[in-house]
């Protein structure tokens, strides 16, 4: 075989394995303010009581931060969580008073947009409930 056909040869087979990696490789950002971001607005709101009885913040994930003022341990469980606001009951003993509070949350969790609005019979249920996301 001649110089310039097996050249030819090894020439191509690379270019077709450095096509193949390229095509194979995860697309990743190039740096970490490209990966998708989580910033909510959580508010609680206290039915009954007047507007001065809502409350809200902000709650921003990757790095923690925000208005939330317990965000990186907030951040953490809904990492844990998988972005789920609302997990099964912690064991908190919780007593039968109603006094209800509406949780809401509106933005993104990792790009993914999240609206999720739940009424709890009194503080002590929703935070058997929600962790620390809404302990503000």
């Amino acid at each position: 075989m001649p110089r310039i056909a097996i050249l030819a040869t090894l020439s191509a087979a690379l270019s077709a394995a450095v096509a193949a990696a390229v095509a194979l490789a995860p697309a990743v950002p190039a740096d970490a303010s490209e990966a998708p971001r989580t910033s909510l607005r959580l508010t609680l709101t206290y039915p009954g009581h007047d507007a001065s009885g809502t409350r809200s913040v902000t709650l921003r994930c990757d790095p923690a931060g925000g208005s939330h003022p317990r965000a990186a341990p907030a951040c953490a469980e809904l990492r844990r969580a998988g972005g789920r606001l609302v997990h099964d009951p912690d064991g908190r003993v919780c007593t039968a008073q109603y006094s209800p509070v509406v949780a809401q949350a509106r933005g993104s969790w990792r790009g993914t947009p999240v609206s999720f609005r739940s009424q709890f019979g009194n503080d002590c249920v929703m935070h058997s409930r929600t962790g620390t996301v809404f302990s503000f």
